[in-house]
């Protein structure tokens, strides 16, 4: 007679773990004199210490897409930081807010760098991680972050740009560590084709392990499914685009991660 319900109760138990949402928490730390909030996702199900992805955002701030994209992330079993550059909550929809806010932070490169090395170091320090696999994962602004990142020898298996501005290696440079995986838009105005050109030829020289995917007529922004809303000319979403970069981004992730010691 009982039994029944007792499936029935062992089927919905099963189906709550399998369909658990991740964690997620607030964790504030400093870079200097600034407090900042960044983002943590993670699955407690997945024993011992895995790899990590460091998340940075777009020039708009730590809005609902980072967290959200933190959040499929942990999916794939990933403990996810998604850091804050600005501080102080700073979010925006208004471009002329986040040029300027981004522009205040990049043009001192050494402490835009140190800014996004004070989130890599919470994702390290954390005991889920194994602090020898973390990946940098980089939106727009934040793809551009995450190379600086790489030029500044930070201990990544790996950074990604997605519609970033793919800044080139300094020339003082003379060797890269991660491997590098560069997801852009074939129509993306906001990066000029001598600066593609320019990333290309510096990683060559560096010898370094690069992929640059483009995907024909997608435009900045493209993995965004909010983009359109900011009515910027040259920035849409494309679920195409978006789609295949989410598989070669998947398929980046695994080699990388596996890969590292």
């Amino acid at each position: 007679m009982h039994i029944p319900s007792l499936l029935a109760a062992v089927t919905l138990l099963v189906t709550l773990e399998v369909g658990a949402a991740p964690r997620t928490e607030t964790l504030f730390y400093t870079d200097g004199e600034t407090r900042l909030g960044g983002y943590l996702s993670l699955d407690d199900a997945h024993p011992g210490p895995r790899p990590g992805v460091l998340v940075l955002h777009e020039w708009w701030g730590l809005n609902d897409h980072v967290r959200a994209q933190a959040r499929r992330l942990t999916e794939l079993g990933y403990v996810v930081f998604a850091a804050d550059l600005y501080g102080a909550g700073r979010v925006t929809e208004h471009a002329a807010d986040a040029k300027a806010w981004m522009t205040q932070l990049s043009e001192d490169p050494e402490a835009w760098r140190q800014r996004a090395l004070a989130g890599l170091d919470v994702l390290r320090e954390r005991p889920e991680v194994d602090p020898e696999r973390i990946v940098a994962l980089g939106y727009c602004f934040g793809g551009a972050t995450a190379m600086q990142l790489a030029y500044a020898g930070a201990p990544l298996a790996g950074v990604v740009s997605v519609h970033g501005s793919l800044p080139p290696p300094p020339p003082e440079l003379g060797h890269l560590s991660p491997a590098v995986l560069a997801l852009h838009g074939a129509a993306d105005p906001m990066v000029p084709t001598a600066r593609v050109h320019a990333f290309q030829r510096g990683l060559e020289r560096l010898g370094a392990d690069w992929q640059l995917v483009i995907y024909g007529a997608a435009r900045h922004g493209f993995t965004n499914p909010g983009a359109d809303r900011y009515r910027l000319d040259g920035v849409a979403y494309d679920a195409r685009a978006a789609q295949r970069a989410w598989r070669m981004l998947e398929t980046f992730l695994d080699e990388a991660l596996t890969a590292a010691p």
